[in-house]
């Protein structure tokens, strides 16, 4: 019960945060040159300034600025994200189109990451100042320091081009109608160059914390105490050590998830996959302002729902908060 009361307070005090997040990002886009009736003239070819004016009344873009958020956030309290101009569509049907790409790209990747940064930290500790930590390490730094959109031009050119092994890009075979396993295997096909390329980065981020918080707790008296007992050392890592030393991996999760949304735009955009980072992107091009306030709410949802369950997650392995000392 202690740790479902911790962990709503903090659902509760991220409320007042997302608001302030929109707002934030509404105020800062109207410096942003032009609107949503400049980027539907541009594609209609022109028009005259009578049916500009129109599209503005129309879209309430006239009012000032200060009504526009007003406006906003009455349809946000009541759960209506607004009409896309551009899509010619509800936002939420518009996210909720783009959605799954980006929360199987996001999960994928960050279990990829996690779980390798994982055994890779413990072997970098196991191995301190040895050849395997120095290995670990060293592919760590070039992981950390490589840009995403780099790695993903190069897996598409040597899996895609050279090998043909993988899809360069997409969501889905287009051209064949699968359903059931054999969609779900072409999907996670064509997710494979997109999960590396977003998780190495992360993977590269979890095993330096992974190696230093098992440096860390391979020192403290417990262990001691443990390995005193005439316990073997894998138990003593297995039980005694992990349990301790994944408290910083878990939290780092919660931390990594907004980060994680937004490097998607990058990938998104190299692999053409249709999720929301692809979508900010075209919706800052097109001032699509509905879709892309639509987007900032989607994704502050999507984080803090993962830092709700970070939080009970790491209550759980935390006996201190379980427990209530």
């Amino acid at each position: 019960m202690r740790i479902l009361t911790l962990a709503g307070r903090r659902l509760a005090a991220s409320i007042p945060t997302l608001f302030l997040i929109l707002i934030g990002v509404f105020l800062l886009l109207q410096f942003a040159p032009g609107d949503t009736v400049d980027a539907m003239m541009a594609q209609m070819g022109g028009g005259d300034a009578a049916t500009a004016r129109e599209l503005r009344r129309f879209y309430g873009l006239d009012l000032s600025v200060p009504a526009q958020l007003g406006n906003y956030l009455w349809r946000l309290v009541r759960f209506d994200l607004g009409f896309s101009a551009i899509y010619g569509k509800p936002v939420a049907l518009v996210i909720a189109e783009r959605l799954p790409a980006t929360i199987l790209l996001m999960t994928a990747s960050l279990s990829f990451a996690f779980f390798f940064g994982l055994i890779f930290g413990v072997i970098a500790a196991r191995g301190v100042n040895r050849w395997p930590d120095t290995l670990v390490s060293t592919l760590g730094l070039v992981f950390y320091a490589t840009p995403t959109f780099w790695f993903g031009l190069m897996a598409i050119v040597v899996f895609s081009v050279y090998l043909q092994w993988l899809p360069p890009g997409g969501f889905e075979d287009i051209t064949n109608t699968y359903t059931g396993l054999r969609r779900t295997l072409d999907i996670a096909r064509h997710l494979v160059l997109p999960t590396l390329t977003l998780g190495l980065f992360y993977l590269a981020i979890y095993l330096r914390i992974m190696r230093g918080s098992m440096l860390e707790v391979l020192n403290l008296d417990f262990v001691r105490t443990a390995r005193a007992k005439g316990l073997d050392e894998t138990r003593v890592v297995v039980r005694h050590v992990l349990r301790n030393a994944l408290l910083p991996m878990v939290t780092l999760i919660g931390l990594q998830a907004g980060t994680m949304l937004g490097g998607s735009v990058v990938v998104e955009s190299v692999f053409s996959l249709p999720g929301l980072g692809r979508l900010a992107y075209e919706s800052v091009v097109q001032r699509d302002l509905n879709t892309l306030l639509g987007i900032v709410f989607v994704s502050a949802l999507l984080v803090i729902s993962v830092n709700f369950l970070v939080d009970l997650i790491y209550a759980r392995l935390d006996p201190r908060i379980s427990t209530g000392a």
